[in-house]
C-alpha cells in the first residue's frame, strides 16, 4: 500500500491529496529516511510525520484496508507524540 494511502486509511491525515503535499513538502519519513507518496509501506515500518512543529512517529501494524473508522487505530501503534504538556 502506498505511503498516502495508509496515512489516509489509517486516519493519521484526513485526506490523500493531503497525504499527497505533505509528502511532497518532505515531512514524511520512514526508517529515518525522507520518502515520497509513492513509497510502498510494510508491516513493521517506523514513519514519522511532522505536523506543523509536532512530529508523531507510529510503527505500522498491520497494511490490510479496515471496514470501519475504530478499526483504524489498529493499523499502527503511536511510539512518541510529542504533544506539549501544559
Amino acid at each position: 500500500m502506498r505511503i498516502d494511502k495508509f496515512l489516509k486509511v489509517s486516519r493519521l491525515i484526513k485526506r490523500r491529496t493531503v497525504a499527497n503535499e505533505v509528502a511532497d513538502a518532505g515531512r514524511i519519513m520512514v526508517n529515518n529516511r525522507l520518502v515520497k507518496a509513492s513509497y510502498q509501506v510494510k508491516e513493521g515500518d517506523v514513519i514519522e510525520v511532522t505536523f506543523g512543529q509536532k512530529p508523531v512517529r507510529v510503527k505500522v501494524t498491520s497494511i490490510t484496508p479496515p471496514t470501519g473508522k475504530d478499526v483504524a487505530r489498529e493499523m499502527y501503534v503511536v511510539l512518541e507524540d510529542e504533544t506539549p504538556v501544559q
